[in-house]
């Protein structure tokens, strides 16, 4: 995917600059020439010599190095590269960016590029909500600046929010994203992902312990092959992935909604963890507590958003496929819902407490269709979806 493209890195001068040097070894493990630029407070985190090492490329530092405007000037260097990367991109170099500052190699490099440019916003939670970093961060989205992240977790300096710089992964597939040119080019795909939370009370729902990670990856896997993506998540853990059409939703009755608007598509991948019953009518107050007595739940069948698009008459996407999370006889089970629900493929898995796949990080899936069953080993959820991924693309084409 990666193979012969050139990445300009900028790298900022923030504590999560140190995850640079891993992002150039997973870019250059891709295939990428990666040509690093340090910001003078980015000297301060990474070491110039190690990340030259890791690149295999001398490191830019200074804007009037004469040297190195006679070999590369900063034109050529802004222009020479199929995207611009800026990771991390810190409160400072957004607010250039946005303002059209260029007072140093690096900004005046993002000032003159003519390339697609991508960053990876790191910051304190403080300075990432602060008016100004909002406004600076739309601004820049209006430019057409791409942005991956941040995610939210614990700081370095101790707090804990929104402002921690994406991880390598998830900028390289971000990267692999904006470069787009693979075999599901011109392809839109319709991906389902997360739980749907059913409401009981205005305080209380129904859901499962689904996180939508492997519906994010599948998602993420596809767009990095080229293909158009409407991603269509209930209330999931992990954040939605770069470079897709995203459209959240709560319930699965938002949900039918939104994949029937989202409509056509090539291919639709139904990953989503619908839960099977909704209330039939939800309070509008919250439930109290009555002497001890227990209150009686009335309950409605959800729509079934898999057998309803793989049943249309009319529209219905060349390949549907769906997800079977099962805990006992996994592939009698999985191989019948196929046949009952009329989609093309199932994904089948054992989501047993044991195996720690729902919610977890790895899976073990077997995909069936009319062909049989292909039973795959143990994988990470990236990896799963990377091999689902070139299976639908080769099914498309």
């Amino acid at each position: 995917m990666l193979s012969g493209k050139r990445i300009l890195l900028i790298i900022g001068g923030g504590i999560a600059a140190f995850k640079s040097q891993d992002l150039i070894r997973r870019l250059r493990e891709r295939g990428a020439e990666v040509v690093p630029v340090l910001t003078k407070a980015a000297e301060e985190f990474v070491a110039p010599l190690s990340v030259s090492a890791l690149a295999a490329q001398k490191v830019y530092r200074d804007l009037f190095d004469l040297t190195d405007e006679a070999e590369m000037g900063h034109i050529e260097l802004s222009r020479a590269a199929d995207l611009v990367v800026v990771a991390p991109a810190t409160a400072d170099l957004m607010a250039k960016m946005a303002g059209g500052l260029a007072n140093d190699l690096a900004s005046t490099l993002l000032l003159a590029t003519d390339k697609r440019v991508l960053i990876a916003p790191a910051m304190n939670v403080r300075m990432w909500e602060h008016p100004a970093t909002q406004r600076n961060l739309e601004t820049l989205k209006s430019d057409g600046v791409l942005v991956t992240g941040p995610d939210e977790g614990d700081m370095a300096c101790g707090e804990y929010g929104p402002g921690r710089m994406s991880e390598p992964l998830a900028i390289v597939a971000a990267i692999e994203a904006a470069l787009a040119d693979g075999p599901l080019k011109g392809k839109h795909v319709l991906v389902t992902s997360g739980p749907t939370h059913e409401p009981i009370d205005p305080v209380r729902y129904i859901a499962n312990r689904s996180s939508g990670a492997q519906g994010t990856a599948i998602a993420r896997a596809l767009s990095a092959l080229g293909a158009d993506v409407t991603f269509v998540t209930g209330p999931a853990d992990v954040a939605p992935p770069e470079g897709v059409k995203v459209v959240e939703v709560q319930t699965a009755q938002q949900m039918l909604a939104a994949v029937e608007k989202s409509l056509p598509a090539d291919a639709a991948i139904f990953a989503a963890a619908v839960a099977d019953w909704r209330m039939a009518e939800a309070s509008g107050s919250k439930i109290k507590k009555d002497g001890g007595k227990a209150p009686t739940l009335k309950f409605a069948e959800n729509p079934d958003i898999l057998a309803t698009v793989s049943q249309m008459k009319k529209g219905r996407p060349g390949l549907v496929v769906g997800f079977a999370a099962e805990t006992d006889d996994v592939i009698a089970h999985a191989t019948a819902k196929r046949e009952r629900k009329g989609c093309d493929w199932i994904v089948a898995n054992d989501v047993s407490p044991e195996t720690g796949i729902m919610g977890g990080s790895e899976n073990a899936v077997t995909v069936i269709s009319d062909q049989g069953a292909d039973a795959w080993p143990r994988l990470s959820k990236d990896q799963v979806a990377a091999k689902l991924a070139a299976k639908i693309a080769e099914a498309l084409s």
